[in-house]
């Protein structure tokens, strides 16, 4: 018997290139989703290499306006660029990235008759639990969806909230996963006790608080070394920080890196340290470092802890001390240590990005019947 192939419509309000953990998870999810033909609406600059992700990407040519009195007129702009891509494509279903954004308020009001499904990805709860505007932004959005996707049971919790309890029975939880077959683990794992290789990847603003792990440094007892990767505002001040508490052999920045060129390195490393003091929606970089045979140390958020459960060596968020105490204990501990690996490859075996494409598409076949 034939699959049924679905046609979707989904698209980010970014430059089309693998720049954040929802560009990079939608990436590989409409590659890894069975039997579709994904339509993608992004901005340019467009990376070449995301040719290869969708059947068909187009540029938006609406000008942003994200922000201030020229909101409304832009979000009504982009909807009558949004309602012609619909009659051109036609579409089985659509997939509205983040919950009261722009685009997804264009899907919304564009929609008609066809299906919507909304994904959550974080920072759309995280201003809607902030702003007014943004929550009525995203109950247009979620009376809109035939259903509600969010990657945790604490994310979904959080927009149930927001949206007055009103959608419950419409909200579904589906993990986020990666791309496990192209991990690679170290070939030779830690044999001993003793100061561990750190890495940190990821956006270096206040909310990801990599401060928090360099000031941990300054507090340990063993001489650990840490290796930060990424950008954003606080890169400056994170590195006179280091300066100040007198690490310039011990910590070490790196620039951004493609996904790619970060997993040639991670098998380099003894451990990963995230550092996220708020809300985080599912926490990616976590699994990404465990399929690659990385013990973690992580803040002991609802989320992440929902995620990983007793596979890493948690601690308090935001709290430096508590930091320094888990990395010493793991760098003392060696049979704790390689406990701690050997849990993370059987975590991260949970989080197959070809199971995160084949619920989704259950779930879209669900609705468009």
């Amino acid at each position: 018997m034939t699959a049924t192939l679905l046609n979707i419509l989904t698209g980010i309000n970014r430059t089309s290139e693998p720049s954040s953990g929802s560009m990079v998870l939608v990436n590989d999810l409409y590659r890894a989703m069975p039997e579709t033909r994904t339509t993608f609406l992004g901005r340019a600059p467009v990376d070449q290499g995301w040719l290869t992700a969708f059947d068909h990407l187009i540029t938006l040519s609406t000008a942003k306006r994200p922000h201030g009195p020229d909101f409304d007129p832009y979000v009504a702009e982009l909807t009558r660029e949004v309602s012609a891509l619909i009659e051109e494509i036609q579409p089985d279903a659509i997939h509205a990235q983040y919950l009261g954004f722009a685009l997804s308020l264009a899907f919304a009001r564009a929609a008609g008759s066809i299906p919507v499904i909304a994904l959550a990805h974080g920072p759309d709860v995280m201003v809607a639990e902030r702003s007014a505007s943004e929550r009525e932004a995203m109950v247009e959005v979620a009376a809109a969806s035939a259903a509600i996707v969010a990657p945790t049971s604490v994310v979904a919790d959080r927009i149930d909230r927001l949206t007055g309890h009103r959608f419950t029975d419409r909200l579904h939880i589906i993990p986020w996963g990666i791309r496990l077959t192209d991990a690679r683990v170290r070939d030779q794992p830690p044999t001993g006790a003793g100061p561990l290789s750190l890495v940190h990847a990821g956006r270096l603003d206040d909310n990801k608080s990599t401060i928090t792990a360099v000031e941990a440094l300054a507090l340990t007892d063993q001489p650990h070394h840490l290796t930060v990767i990424g950008k954003g505002p606080l890169r400056e001040h994170l590195e006179q920080r280091a300066l100040e508490l007198g690490l310039r052999g011990r910590v070490h920045f790196d620039p951004f890196l493609s996904r790619a060129e970060l997993w040639r390195r991670l098998p380099d490393f003894d451990a990963f340290v995230f550092t996220t003091k708020g809300m985080e929606a599912f926490g990616l970089m976590l699994i990404e470092a465990q399929a690659h045979g990385l013990s973690v140390a992580y803040s002991d958020l609802p989320g992440v802890r929902e995620i990983l459960g007793n596979t890493g060596a948690p601690y308090t968020p935001g709290d430096p001390h508590s930091l320094a105490v888990a990395l010493d204990e793991m760098g003392r501990d060696f049979h704790r240590h390689k406990a701690l690996t050997r849990a993370a490859l059987t975590n991260a075996r949970r989080y197959d990005i070809a199971t995160t494409g084949r619920r989704l598409r259950e779930l879209t076949l669900r609705v468009t019947s």
